[in-house]
C-alpha cells in the first residue's frame, strides 16, 4: 500500500495525482526559450501555475542539456531569489529546486525551497546530505550514468527497467540512510536522460515494475524527445504526445507530473482520477432530473 506524501505544508495521499510546473530561471530552455529568465516573468509564470492547478513549482537555473557553462554562483542568483519571492506570495505552494548541486541546494532551502530535484541521479553525493540535514524532500532519478548536461550517445542496457530500478530504489535506500525523512522521497525514471525513444516508450509501458516499489513516482514527459520522435514533431507541437503519456502513467499509478502547460495536464489527471474511483465527478446530474 502507497503512503502519504509530505512536502513542505502539504500531504499527498496515495491517491492525489500532484502538478510540479516547470519555471525557468534559465536563457536557453528548450521549450520557453527563455520565457520565464526575467525574475517577473517567472513570477507571472509561477502565479499562472497555481490557477492552473499546479501544487508544486519547480525553479531551475540550468539547462538540462549541453550549453553555455553556468557556474555555482550564477546558479544561486538565476533561482534563490525567485525563490524566495515565491516563497513569500505563495505560502502554500510546495517550491522545488531543480539542481544536482549542494551548495545550491542549501541556499535554495534557506530561501523555502521544500524538495532538492536532482536530475542528475546523486552525481553530487552530498546532495542527499543536504534533504537530510535540512529535512527537505529528495527525488532520486536515474541518468544512464551519463554527468550532469551530456547526452546519451548509443545508450545501452541489458535490462533496462531493471537497471532503472535498481538505481533510483538504491539512491532512496542512501537517502533513508543518511536520514531524509521517507515519507519526502520520490523517485524518477527521468525520461531521456541517459535514454534514446526506445527506452523512454518502454519505461512508460513498464511503469508499474516502478510504481510497484512503493516509492513515490515522479514522471517529467511534458514535450520531450521521445515524444517529438515518436510523433515526429517540433517542440511546440508535442502537447497530445505528452498527455497521452501523463495518462498512461497516471494510470500505472505515478503520483507527481512536472508540466510545462499546466491547465491541460490537470485536467487530465482529475478525469483519470475520477475514472480510477480515486476523485468524485465534479457534477452529477445526468439522468438524475
Amino acid at each position: 500500500m502507497a503512503d502519504a506524501l509530505r512536502l513542505g505544508r502539504r500531504t499527498f495521499a496515495p491517491g492525489d495525482l500532484a502538478v510540479m510546473a516547470i519555471v525557468n530561471r534559465t536563457p536557453d530552455s528548450f521549450f520557453d526559450r527563455g520565457a520565464t529568465f526575467a525574475a517577473e516573468n517567472a513570477l507571472r509564470a509561477v502565479e499562472r501555475a497555481v490557477t492552473e492547478g499546479a501544487e508544486i513549482v519547480d525553479i531551475g537555473g540550468v539547462k538540462a542539456g549541453p550549453g553555455v557553462e553556468v557556474d555555482v554562483a550564477e546558479e544561486v542568483r538565476r533561482t534563490v531569489g525567485t525563490i524566495a519571492a515565491v516563497r513569500a506570495a505563495f505560502p502554500e505552494v510546495v517550491i522545488s529546486i531543480d539542481t544536482w548541486r549542494a551548495e545550491v541546494a542549501v541556499e535554495a532551502v534557506a530561501a523555502g525551497a521544500d524538495l532538492l530535484n536532482d536530475t542528475w541521479s546523486g552525481a553530487d553525493p552530498q546532495l542527499a546530505e543536504v534533504a537530510a540535514a535540512t529535512g527537505v524532500g529528495l527525488v532520486c532519478s536515474h541518468a544512464g550514468g551519463l554527468a550532469p548536461r551530456t547526452r546519451p550517445h548509443r545508450a545501452a542496457f541489458a535490462d533496462l527497467v531493471g537497471d532503472v530500478r535498481d538505481t533510483v530504489v538504491g539512491l532512496a535506500d542512501r537517502a533513508v540512510r543518511l536520514g531524509v525523512r521517507r515519507d519526502g522521497i520520490l523517485i524518477d525514471p527521468a525520461h531521456d536522460f541517459g535514454k534514446n525513444t526506445r527506452h523512454s516508450l518502454e519505461i512508460t509501458r513498464r511503469l508499474t515494475e516502478l510504481t510497484g516499489t512503493g516509492w513515490p513516482v515522479l514522471v517529467a514527459v511534458s514535450n520531450k524527445d521521445f515524444v517529438g520522435e515518436t510523433l515526429d514533431l517540433p517542440v511546440q507541437e508535442r502537447l497530445e504526445g505528452t498527455l497521452a503519456a501523463t495518462a498512461v502513467c497516471a494510470w500505472q499509478g505515478a503520483r507527481v507530473f512536472r508540466a510545462h502547460q499546466v491547465r491541460p495536464t490537470r485536467r487530465l489527471l482529475d478525469m483519470v482520477a475520477s475514472i480510477r474511483g480515486d476523485r468524485p465527478p465534479a457534477l452529477s446530474r445526468r439522468g438524475l432530473a
